[in-house]
């Protein structure tokens, strides 16, 4: 019990006097996540709002592939984009492998779905006398596209939040393709998986409680956008 008290101890000691080592890997992981946050999203929302107003061939694939990928293992996607960057693979030749950069692929597959099928779910919950007023006022079909997505605001932001939750606790994947090189592609969740394994559970402790935070923080503004949302609705 009182090595228990004592690891807490100097995990809050680390973290309030700034570590240097503590501060690195925080940087790294929000530098990371963050974006391939972006990137999903840049990706994703646009991708969910063309197939939620839009009626195409393909278009059902694509909403059952983006709502099948919502649940891909980890591990699964840390293998493909192994092989697809290793030097026997396709992109190779780009010397990714073992990288941030391969990181931030390995996060991009993973919140991709989560952001497109949120936004997706999003645009087609918008009461369809919504666009039939717009139209009706003389909108064009970009302003009516316009006005529905700035009503699912919500639920889309919501789909960006859900996927930064997605990304910041992944380990698996990010494990395999970065390697957990220390003072390079060491994150968050991968540190505290090898410091608990060699028995540092000072930084272990201190990482789990700022992942902790980060991920109620993460929660609260979740539900905080989803509450609004759902007050928004008749």
């Amino acid at each position: 019990m009182n090595s228990i008290i004592e690891g807490f101890l100097k995990a809050f000691s680390l973290i309030l006097t700034l570590d240097r080592e503590l501060v690195g890997i925080i940087i790294l992981s929000l530098q990371v996540s963050g974006t391939a946050l972006l990137i999903a999203s840049l990706i994703g929302i646009p991708a969910g709002t063309i197939t939620g107003l839009m009626k195409f061939p393909g278009r059902g694939f694509i909403i059952m592939l983006s709502n099948t990928f919502m649940g891909l293992p980890p591990v699964v996607v840390g293998l493909f984009v192994y092989l697809i960057l290793s030097r026997s693979g396709p992109l190779g030749f780009m010397g990714l492998l073992y990288t941030p950069s391969a990181m931030i692929v390995a996060q991009i597959i993973l919140a991709l779905p989560i952001v497109t099928s949120l936004c997706h779910s999003a645009i087609v919950n918008i009461d369809p006398i919504m666009g039939q007023a717009a139209a009706t006022l003389g909108a064009t079909p970009y302003q009516k596209a316009l006005a529905i997505v700035r009503e699912a605001r919500h639920g889309i932001f919501s789909g960006i939040i859900a996927g930064l939750g997605r990304v910041m606790a992944e380990v698996g994947a990010i494990l395999i393709v970065g390697g957990n090189i220390a003072g390079y592609t060491r994150v968050m969740t991968t540190t505290i998986a090898l410091e608990t394994d060699k028995g540092n559970f000072e930084l272990a402790l201190a990482l789990g409680i700022i992942l902790l935070i980060i991920s109620l923080l993460i929660n609260m503004v979740l539900y905080v956008f989803q509450k609004k949302g759902a007050q928004r609705r008749p």
